[in-house]
């Protein structure tokens, strides 16, 4: 039996973290603290602080390599959240920085892996950190004028406000997530805006019989 790190008010809800997840949310690396006078190349935003968690990512590019060089990031979030950006932007800008095609290839589990793995109901967090790069990255298309490289999502959005996509349902479907709870726990659907949520579980229904009959 394990102590938990955590642990839900009512007790029915317990989470254990790897080692690797307490050092960045206690020492975070590439917070930004102050954003004055930062020159920032792009700057992306998503989420919202009514449904809990919110964050906002910049990012300096040398146009030269294509390398994203720095990136910075804020949240107004969980444990799980702050960890998982912080472990984002250390592999963004590690050995030099990833061009920005390398840093579009990193995936919510990769950066899981990289933590030592996130309870179940806190995976959402990485794919927050996932989604507001690629709107720092856009917003850096937007600037220099490479409209032509702006990654046009080929799904539509559910979730106005954190951004979810039907693409998003699928895949959590896909990863084995059956019930509303379920996929809510994996990206956090309906968190920003619960009117979508009975379409939200029209689309369980359609790929749970699309994939698995």
């Amino acid at each position: 039996m394990f102590t938990p790190d955590v642990e839900s008010k009512d007790k029915q809800t317990k989470w254990l973290y790897s080692d690797i997840v307490k050092e960045h949310f206690f020492d975070p690396k590439n917070f930004m603290v102050d954003d004055d006078g930062y020159e920032a190349s792009g700057m992306g935003m998503v989420g919202s602080p009514a449904c809990g968690d919110m964050m906002t990512v910049w990012i300096k590019v040398d146009p030269a390599g294509d390398r994203i060089v720095d990136m910075k990031w804020r949240t107004f979030g969980c444990g799980s959240a702050i960890a998982s950006t912080s472990m984002h932007s250390v592999m963004i800008v590690e050995n030099g920085g990833r061009t920005i095609e390398e840093a579009l290839a990193i995936k919510p589990q990769h950066i899981i892996e990289r933590l030592g793995g996130l309870p179940d109901r806190k995976i959402h967090c990485s794919v927050l950190s996932d989604k507001a790069l690629r709107s720092a990255i856009n917003d850096y298309f937007r600037k220099t004028d490479q409209r032509s490289r702006i990654v046009i999502e080929g799904a539509r959005i559910v979730d106005k406000v954190m951004k979810v996509t039907d693409h998003d349902i699928e895949e959590a479907v896909l990863e084995g997530a059956d019930t509303l709870e379920k996929v809510q726990a994996r990206t956090k659907v309906g968190a920003g805006d619960p009117s979508c949520l009975p379409e939200v579980e029209q689309l369980i229904r359609f790929y749970q019989e699309k994939y698995f009959g």
